[in-house]
């Protein structure tokens, strides 16, 4: 069981707004399962259900949810700024890819979504590592120069957010290798300004984060591999006079037995074809991205899945590696009965996280699962505390009575 520091503030849950569609299975829509008598299909990512999402997140208590980015989701801005409306606490960790827009339009966006939210806008920060996929965008550097271009369009990020703040100037002027940037402003500054969350696995993009980061993200490796990790970028922050904290990105798959959880992966692999793990192994495993390959790495490129046996691809107790199978991005999940899924996140917040971002399939049903028969578990070890009896980085709160309260926002550093 985990014991806490008492100096450490409650850990963030958060969940994952699927702005890419939804389903009862971790294979998209042309592999969605059709059988008769049974649920099957995809769920548009459409307005209407991308707001019930993010009601349902909002009612259960997640801190935040997570917009995905990239040419196979609707767009991240424009998902978030139409449903934020339909919510009240919820705050929306908006993927942003620095590179594709100007870092001064970038910050004039996020500023506007943030007043408009009230304060309810965190900022991901995706430098990219599928190489195909960046050359749709018309993005052809090379993936350190992307690192490298990333931490100059925080530098200017951060400096248009200064202009107009207490102690800050008139405007912004900057001259560096990928950007020009001669009287930057914007109408106001964001208040409180954005938190910067940021992933990266490499060795050009640990001191980016180490630099630049209010939180460092990766994806859910075992909670020993991932300490290893972070350990790392804190190692860099604190060479820079900073500390960060840090977040683990996971599925969960949680049910009040763990045999009916298991159940679940294994009909979630059965509905996988060799070839459809073949060809998808075949693009994961020579991804640009080193934190993709690691994942494939998890899975020994997909031949854990040879038998059929899902319990094969357990790679840490209760730690599920079959996701990353058909599926890039995270992909690991949490799977056993809740007090099993509590203890796995008991242990990677023993190893150092304290932000969960957590998504599942469908993810309006498994937020309920998680928030209804995990949570609890959470709140009584102390590492979480009750929806709504704290606040997370000062922006409007609500308990659970509705009632909305504003207070003061606590400084990044």
């Amino acid at each position: 069981m985990s014991t806490p520091d008492a100096a450490r503030r409650p850990a963030g849950v958060h969940w994952f707004l699927p702005a890419n569609g939804d389903a009862r299975g971790i294979v998209g829509s042309a592999h969605a399962k059709e059988a008769r008598g049974s649920a099957s299909g995809l769920r548009e990512p459409s307005l209407e259900y991308l707001g019930d999402v993010a009601r349902a997140a909002d009612r259960l208590g997640y801190d935040a949810v997570l917009t995905p980015t990239g040419t196979w989701s609707e767009d991240a801005w424009l998902a978030t700024a139409a449903v934020l409306q339909q919510t009240g606490r919820l705050k929306f960790l908006v993927a942003l890819r620095p590179g594709l827009i100007s870092p001064t339009l970038a910050a004039q966006m996020a500023a506007t979504l943030q007043r408009f939210s009230g304060g309810r806008v965190l900022l991901n920060v995706v430098t990219g590592g599928d190489e195909v996929e960046m050359r749709r965008f018309g993005d052809w550097l090379d993936h350190d120069e992307r690192y490298d271009r990333t931490a100059e369009f925080l530098q200017v990020l951060r400096g248009v957010w200064a202009v107009g703040a207490p102690g800050g100037t008139d405007s912004f002027d900057h001259t560096g290798r990928h950007y020009r940037i001669a009287g930057a402003r914007s109408i106001a500054p964001p208040d409180p300004a954005p938190e910067i969350w940021f992933g990266g696995s490499s060795e050009a993009a640990l001191p980016v984060a180490a630099e630049h980061a209010d939180v460092y993200l990766t994806w859910g490796e075992p909670p020993q591999q991932a300490a290893r990790k972070i350990a790392r970028v804190r190692e860099l922050a604190a060479e820079r006079g900073r500390t960060l904290r840090f977040g683990v990105r996971l599925h969960v798959l949680t049910r009040d037995r763990s045999a009916d959880a298991w159940a679940v992966a294994q009909r979630w692999l059965d509905e996988l074809s060799p070839q459809q793990v073949a060809d998808a192994q075949r693009v994961l495993t020579t991804s640009g991205s080193v934190g993709q390959r690691r994942m494939a790495a998890l899975h020994d490129g997909g031949r854990l899945a040879a038998t059929g046996d899902a319990r094969e691809l357990e790679i840490h107790p209760g730690l599920w590696a079959g996701v990353g199978l058909v599926r890039g991005g995270a992909g690991t999940a949490l799977v056993g009965s809740h007090e099993e899924v509590a203890d796995l996140v008991a242990e990677y917040h023993d190893a150092g996280f304290d932000e969960f971002v957590l998504s599942g399939y469908p993810h309006l049903e498994e937020a309920y699962w998680f928030a209804e028969g995990v949570r609890p578990l959470l709140d009584e070890r102390g590492i979480t505390a009750r929806a709504g009896s704290v606040d997370r980085r000062g922006a409007t709160s609500r308990d659970t009575t509705g009632d909305s309260t504003t207070t003061t926002t606590e400084v990044a550093v």
